[in-house]
Formats: C-alpha cells, sequence, structure tokens
C-alpha cells in the first residue's frame, strides 16, 4: 500500500469519530449527545484561546495535535464516561489495542508520531499534556454547567467525583482552578451534583 493510500485510510477510518457519542450534551436547543469530533475540535480552539494559562511555556501547536487525536482510540474503545468506575477496570488495555490498530494504518514514521502524542496524553507528565488534560476535564464541565447538570444529573455524579475529575486542571492550567471551584460551587447549589 503506498503512503498516500495509508494517509487515505487513515483519514477515512477517523471519520468514525463522528459517531461515538460522549455522555455530555451540547449546549444547543436540541441538547443532543456531544461526538468525539465535535469534542477533538472543541478542544483544539480550547487550546489556542487559553494558552496564557498554561502554567509554562508550551508548544501550542504540539497540543492542538495531541488534542485533535486524543480520542482516535475509541473508534475501537468507545468512550468511557468519567464517572464509570467499573468501565475504568479495562480502559487502558482496550485504548491501548485501539492505539494499535488505529495507528497502525499510518506510514511507519507517522504511526510512530501520533502514538507518542497519543501516549504523551495519557501520561500527562509534559507542561503540553498537562494543559491538554486539563482542558479535557475543563470543557465536559463547561458544559455540563451550562444544560442544566447534563451527565451529573442523569448519572446522579457527585460533588466529590467532580471534584476529583477536575483535579488535573490545578497543575496543567492551575488559574482555571478558581473557575473550577466556582462552577462546582454554583452546580451544588442548583441541585445538579449529589453533595
Amino acid at each position: 500500500m503506498s503512503r498516500l493510500s495509508q494517509q487515505l485510510a487513515f483519514i477515512l477510518e477517523i471519520d468514525q469519530l463522528k459517531s461515538i457519542l460522549r455522555q455530555t450534551p451540547i449546549t444547543g436547543p436540541e441538547r443532543r449527545r456531544e461526538n468525539d469530533a465535535e469534542h477533538s475540535w472543541h478542544l483544539a480552539v480550547a487550546a489556542a484561546l487559553l494558552a496564557e494559562y498554561a502554567p509554562a511555556a508550551i508548544d501550542l501547536a504540539r497540543v492542538i495535535r495531541m488534542l485533535l487525536i486524543h480520542d482516535i482510540v475509541e473508534i475501537d474503545a468507545g468512550d468511557t464516561f468519567a464517572y464509570d468506575a467499573a468501565a475504568y477496570a479495562d480502559k487502558e488495555e482496550r485504548e491501548c489495542r485501539a492505539a494499535d490498530r488505529i495507528f497502525g494504518i499510518l506510514p511507519a514514521d507517522q504511526s510512530a508520531a501520533f502514538r507518542a502524542l497519543w501516549d504523551e496524553f495519557e501520561a500527562a507528565t509534559t507542561p503540553e499534556s498537562r494543559y491538554a488534560n486539563a482542558l479535557d476535564r475543563l470543557q465536559p464541565l463547561l458544559l455540563n454547567s451550562r444544560t442544566g447538570g447534563g451527565s451529573w444529573s442523569t448519572h446522579r455524579v457527585t460533588r466529590a467525583q467532580v471534584l476529583t475529575r477536575m483535579e488535573p486542571i490545578r497543575h496543567g492550567a492551575p488559574e482555571l482552578w478558581s473557575v473550577v471551584l466556582t462552577l462546582v460551587d454554583d452546580a451544588s447549589a442548583r441541585g445538579w451534583l449529589i453533595s
């Protein structure tokens, strides 16, 4: 298979991301669930917009590439709801198998580069990956806050669960932590989170 054929096959493969539904509703009038492609695009825009809140100098282009591919593995592994402890039991294994297959469609050099970005996001040890992970937590918080509790209300999520889930924001974009606390306090006061 030629290099171009592999690249085109990958582009067609990742179109499936548009069909992977997340639990978080969008803020539009139809209140449907967001899909993974929309989520990834939303995070890439947020990364560019909020870069001044990253705690260290970052390579913004690297962050954006990371965010655009971070959920591609969910084509095979499915979206694991953030507050479903049982589903997290085999999440890493499912996603690693998916990464092997999906990134394996690409030519070897691009396969290695995309896999390295995905691994970096998952490890969350670099300034770029910590910032990317912070945004990955912040975006659903904003959507749930704007949609009357969204998936929190549907799944009876607790305040403590949300604060634990948001913890990466403290390190990846610490100036945004006050936003987290304000939104969680408001959601708790409105009864969208279980105390």
